[in-house]
């Protein structure tokens, strides 16, 4: 091989390797182009993707804004339809708060017959219901306004029936309601009377809110003084009924007296013709006469003064854990001679146990105490509209530090003994013991018949 030989093919294998150098980095001498490419690709994508968002978020936006005007719409129908429903959500109405404060039911009935005569003034002046439109019929204004007049008093005569009866169904427990459907009249009547611009007067519609309110007022006030008149019936029989224990009391020691007087005359008469050990034994016996006759005539003179005395008497704490669980107290009064008769009588048949006393505390002042004892309380009565249910939702200990306020200094049993109560869960878990006992019986029997023979 001479010398060009060699350089040629030397020159061959370089033209080779650089043939091959050039295939392997062909991509990156074209990357640039590549990197475009791929931007504009990209870029192409994220447009469509910004379109796809953009509808996305309108779609999103009207979604939200139907359903809003949706719900809105529900709410509105679901208020309609409350007003219109039986039962009244107190929740949403709230608790009524009185507009008038008359003392007496009459004075509501007053207040309500003026309101209507009211009424009957605006429909003779013709101002309960207008019509803003000088008709004619057939080219007369005499006939149009013959057909206003008409028209009046049927837009009237509607929205009188329509008010009266909700009016006579008004009850403790509905009176907004009564009052959205009064109004849900009256927009509906102006509705149809807009045709012939007949329309119901507001001044109208406001008297006719107010003789609802005073109906109502007038039936809360009437239910009060039921409940005012069964407290002082209850009063007074219990009156009769310390009367009669009083009387009776003072009866007894009035003969107990008469007997113990007799024995002293004859014990004095006899003691004088006596000597020595019988006349100190008759002496004896004419001491312990005096003692006893000196007791009757304390009893006596107790029973008197407290049949005398109307503000004495005793104040209860008592509960019933049984019945109404713990921390429930009912605080009361009774004048009895013997005050645990009354607590006896409580717990006889209106509830399922006896009654636990707490604290039986004597005063000169009895009602002017158990009046305090309830005010004190009044935020924590079980029952808050009826104040002759005298049970509040309060500690033992609340009651005694309250009891040591007005200066009295009283004794208190902390524990409940409720001893009825205890027993009868002693018993129901000694049955549920039993039949869970015959239930594990049964089913090893079941599962192992021969280990039982």
């Amino acid at each position: 091989m001479g010398f060009f030989d060699f350089l040629k093919r030397k020159q061959l294998n370089e033209i080779k390797q650089l043939k091959e150098s050039l295939e392997k980095y062909t991509p990156i001498i074209d990357i640039d182009k590549e990197v475009e490419s791929k931007l504009q690709d990209f870029s192409e994508l994220t447009h469509q993707q910004s379109i796809e968002i953009n509808k996305t978020k309108e779609k999103i936006t009207e979604l939200s804004s139907k359903y809003d005007n949706s719900l809105e719409i529900y709410k509105n129908l679901r208020t309609e339809i409350g007003i219109y429903e039986s039962k009244l959500d107190l929740i949403e109405f709230g608790v009524y708060e009185p507009i008038y404060d008359f003392d007496k039911s009459d004075e509501y009935r007053n207040e309500q017959k003026r309101i209507i005569e009211l009424q009957k003034e605006m429909i003779r002046s013709e101002t309960a219901a207008t019509c803003t439109t000088n008709w004619t019929v057939d080219g007369s204004l005499a006939k149009g306004r013959a057909s206003t007049k008409r028209n009046i008093k049927l837009v009237l005569r509607a929205f009188n029936g329509e008010c009266n009866s909700l009016i006579i169904k008004v009850k403790w427990n509905n009176i907004s309601q009564m009052k959205e459907r009064i109004k849900k009249s009256f927009e509906a009547i102006n509705k149809l009377g807009k045709s012939s611009t007949v329309s119901v007067n507001y001044k109208y519609l406001d008297l006719k809110i107010k003789e609802l309110t005073l109906e109502h007022e007038f039936q809360l006030k009437k239910q009060k003084e039921k409940e005012e008149l069964r407290a002082i019936q209850e009063q007074i029989r219990e009156e009769e009924k310390a009367k009669r224990e009083f009387e009776k009391a003072q009866k007894d020691a009035e003969k107990e007296e008469k007997n113990y007087l007799t024995a002293l005359e004859k014990a004095r008469k006899e003691i004088v013709e006596l000597t020595g050990d019988k006349h100190h034994k008759l002496k004896l016996q004419i001491e312990k006469l005096e003692q006893e006759l000196k007791e009757a005539q304390e009893k006596k003179e107790r029973a008197l003064s407290m049949a005398q005395q109307t503000k004495r008497g005793h104040v209860y704490i008592i509960s019933n854990i049984g019945s109404f669980g713990e921390n429930v107290y009912k605080i009361g009064m009774t004048r009895r001679l013997e005050p645990t008769d009354r607590v006896k009588e409580l717990g006889d048949a209106s509830v399922p146990f006896r009654f636990d006393i707490h604290a039986m505390i004597y005063s000169e002042e009895a009602p002017t105490l158990e009046k305090e004892l309830h005010r004190a309380f009044e935020n924590k009565k079980v029952n808050m509209l009826n104040s002759r249910k005298e049970f509040f939702n309060i500690t033992l200990g609340e009651i005694e530090s309250q009891v040591k306020e007005t200066g009295i200094e009283a004794e208190f049993i902390k524990l409940p003994e409720a001893i009825e109560y205890r027993e009868t869960l002693a018993i129901l878990q000694k049955m549920n013991s039993i039949e869970v006992e015959k239930t594990i019986e049964q089913e090893i029997e079941d599962k192992f018949p021969s280990s039982l023979n």
